[in-house]
C-alpha cells in the first residue's frame, strides 16, 4: 500500500467511518493512523530516528518528517535523532537547546508486514479510545440501575451489552440459579466501574442490597421525591429480605406506600428479584424498637441492651422462637444485618432459668462469704446487690431500705463483706508478689490486687511489662480470620476493664515511664470524651 497513491481521501473516510461505529473522537483515530505509519516509517528508515507524521485533517495527505533535538553537549547520545550546538549552527542562525531541526522525508511505501503492524496499532489504539470513553461515561452511573442484552456467557459469568460498551455479572452476583440466554433483557446495578486494562469496565450485580433499594426508588415515587427513605436493606438473594424506611411526612404510611395498592409495587421489585419475599419494615431511632420491628413476623417479649458488654439479647416466647430465628437462621441474620446489631436470641424459659441460675449463684456468694442464712442472702439479691464491693461499700442508708434490716444489721454485714475482700486482697497481692510482681505495677493506681494477679499469672510483672501491652491484650476484642469472627480474651477482661480504661491505663504507664509526652494522654483522653458524646 502506497501512501502517495491511494486516495488521500481514503483515510479521512476511512477514520470517520471508525469513529462513528465505536463512538470515539475521529482526531483520536486520524492520530493513531499518524503513529502507525510513523512507526512503519521507522522500521524502514531505522529504529532510532524520531519520525512524526502528520495526516492534513482537510486534505488527508500524509506529510513524513524526521525531527532532530538540539541538546546539550553532555546529553548527546543519539546522532540520529539529536544534534548538539555545534551541530545545529549548519540549520539554525542562533540555535537553543530545546529546538527542533525539521527535515521532511520520502513517504514510505507501506509492504504487506508493514500495513499489518500499522493496522494493529491503529486497531490498539481505537480500544484504548474505546475503553476511555467507556470508563469517562460510567465512571458516574455507578451505583444506579442499567437495562441491557445479554450477548454470552463465559464461565459463568455473563456479557452484557450496555448500549455503548459492555459489562459483566460475576456468576457470585447472580440470584440462585437464574440463566440467561443470548439477547434477554436483563436489569442490573453497576456495582463497580473501575479501569481494568483488559476485559470489562463495568461490574453489575443483582444481589447487592442496592440493586433492591433502587428498585424501590423507581417503583415508589414518594421515594424518588425523598418523601421516604430507605434507611437500611439487608438481603438473602433469591430468598429474603428486610428493608427499614421512614417517612417525612405523618400522613404517608412508609410500609404501605412501599407496598401500593393492593401489593402493586412491591410486587414489581419481588418479580424483578426471582420472587424473593421482602419484609418492609418501619425504621424507629430507638434501638429496641427497631430490632422488635426487625425481627417481624416474630413476636418478642422483652429485648435487654447491655451497652457494656455490646451486647443485644431478646427473648421470644417458646412457640416464637423456631419463627424468630428463621430457617438456617435467616431471620434473625436479615434482623442482624438490618439492625449492624449482634442479637442473642433465647425463649422465655431459658431466659428464665439462667436468671434463676444467677440468682442462686449469688445468693450463694452471699451465704458463704458473709455467713448469713439464705433469706437475708435472697433479699440482697433480690434488691440488686450482685457482689461483695456492692455491699461493703455502699451507702448504710440503701442497705435500711431492705425490709428486716436495722442499723446493726446493715453494719455487720458491711463489716462481714470489708474483711472478706480485705483478706481476698491480702491473699492476690500474696500470691503476685510470689509469682514476682513488683511495687511499680502494685501501686499503679486503678489495679486492684486480683487484677495484679491476674497480670502476674500472664507474665506482666513490671510497670515497663504494663506499659507494652495493647488495650486489647488487657480488655480482650475480636479479630476477623478467613471471614469469621474470632474472640481474643483480655487478661484484666474478667474484670470489666472496658478498651478505653484499658487504653487510659497504659497510656498513664507510659507516662509515667517517660515514654509518652503528657500532651498525648490528654489528647487520647479528648478524643474518648468526644467518641462518647457523639455516641
Amino acid at each position: 500500500m502506497a501512501i502517495t497513491s491511494a486516495n488521500q481521501l481514503e483515510l479521512l473516510q476511512t477514520a470517520e467511518a471508525v469513529a462513528r461505529e465505536k463512538m470515539i473522537d475521529p482526531d483520536l483515530v486520524i492520530q493513531a493512523m499518524e503513529d502507525s505509519l510513523a512507526r512503519a516509517a521507522k522500521s524502514r528508515y531505522g529504529a532510532d530516528l524520531d519520525i512524526r507524521v502528520k495526516i492534513d485533517r482537510k486534505t488527508g495527505r500524509a506529510s513524513f518528517a524526521r525531527i532532530r533535538t538540539v541538546v546539550a553537549d553532555e546529553e548527546f547520545e543519539n546522532h540520529h535523532a539529536q544534534l548538539t550546538v555545534k551541530q545545529a549552527k549548519s540549520y539554525l542562525a542562533d540555535p537553543q537547546i530545546g529546538q527542533e531541526v525539521i527535515d521532511e522525508v520520502p513517504p514510505v511505501d507501506l509492504g504487506r508486514i508493514a500495513a499489518q503492524s500499522a493496522k494493529q496499532v491503529i486497531l490498539q489504539k481505537v480500544r484504548e479510545a474505546e475503553r476511555d470513553r467507556q470508563f469517562d461515561e460510567f465512571k458516574d452511573r455507578k451505583g444506579t440501575i442499567i437495562n441491557g442484552l445479554v450477548k454470552r456467557e463465559e464461565y459463568g459469568n455473563i456479557i452484557v451489552d450496555i448500549g455503548r460498551g459492555e459489562a459483566i455479572l460475576r456468576r457470585n452476583e447472580k440470584i440462585g440459579r437464574e440463566s440467561y440466554r443470548p439477547n434477554d433483557r436483563i436489569r442490573c446495578y453497576i456495582k463497580d466501574v473501575r479501569r481494568e486494562p483488559r476485559g470489562p469496565q463495568v461490574f453489575l450485580s443483582r444481589t447487592d442490597p442496592q440493586f433492591m433499594a433502587e428498585l424501590f426508588k423507581m417503583e415508589v415515587p414518594e421515594i424518588y421525591d425523598n418523601i421516604i427513605e430507605i434507611k437500611a436493606v439487608a438481603r438473602d438473594p433469591g430468598s429474603r429480605a428486610k428493608i427499614a424506611v421512614i417517612s417525612y411526612d405523618n400522613s404517608i404510611d412508609p410500609v404501605g406506600a412501599c407496598v401500593g395498592m393492593r401489593g402493586s409495587r412491591v410486587q414489581a421489585v419481588v418479580n424483578e428479584l426471582q420472587g424473593e419475599k421482602i419484609d418492609i419494615i418501619p425504621w424507629n431511632e430507638d434501638q429496641a424498637t427497631f430490632l422488635v420491628n426487625a425481627l417481624q413476623p416474630a413476636e418478642v417479649s422483652k429485648v435487654v441492651i447491655d451497652d457494656d458488654a455490646g451486647k443485644i439479647e431478646v427473648v421470644v416466647p417458646d412457640e416464637q422462637l423456631s419463627l424468630a430465628i428463621g430457617r438456617r437462621g435467616q431471620n434473625v441474620r436479615l434482623a442482624s444485618q438490618l439492625t449492624a446489631l449482634d442479637i442473642d436470641i433465647m425463649t422465655e424459659s431459658d431466659e428464665s432459668a439462667r436468671r434463676q441460675a444467677e440468682f442462686n449463684d449469688r445468693t450463694n456468694l452471699f451465704i458463704e462469704t458473709l455467713d448469713i442464712d439464705e433469706m437475708m442472702a435472697q433479699l440482697l439479691v433480690s434488691e440488686g446487690f450482685t457482689n461483695l464491693e456492692e455491699v461493703a461499700y455502699v451507702d448504710q442508708d440503701e442497705l435500711l431500705s431492705i425490709d428486716g434490716f436495722d442499723e446493726g444489721t446493715a453494719a455487720e454485714l458491711q463489716a462481714r463483706a470489708r474483711d472478706h475482700l480485705e483478706a481476698a486482697n491480702a491473699k492476690a497481692l500474696e500470691t503476685a508478689r510470689a509469682l514476682g510482681a513488683e511495687e511499680s505495677l502494685i501501686e499503679f493506681e486503678g489495679l486492684t490486687p486480683q487484677m495484679v494477679e491476674a497480670l502476674a499469672k500472664d507474665g506482666i510483672k513490671t510497670l515497663e511489662d504494663f506499659a507494652t501491652c495493647a488495650d486489647w491484650e488487657l480488655a480482650g476484642g475480636w479479630t476477623s480470620q478467613d471471614g469469621k469472627r474470632i474472640k481474643d480474651d483480655g487478661v484484666l477482661e474478667p474484670f470489666d476493664v472496658s478498651l478505653e480504661e484499658a487504653q487510659t491505663m497504659v497510656m498513664t504507664a507510659r507516662v509515667m515511664l517517660g515514654w509518652v509526652d503528657p500532651t498525648e494522654l490528654e489528647a487520647s483522653q479528648d478524643e474518648a470524651e468526644e467518641d462518647e458524646e457523639e455516641a
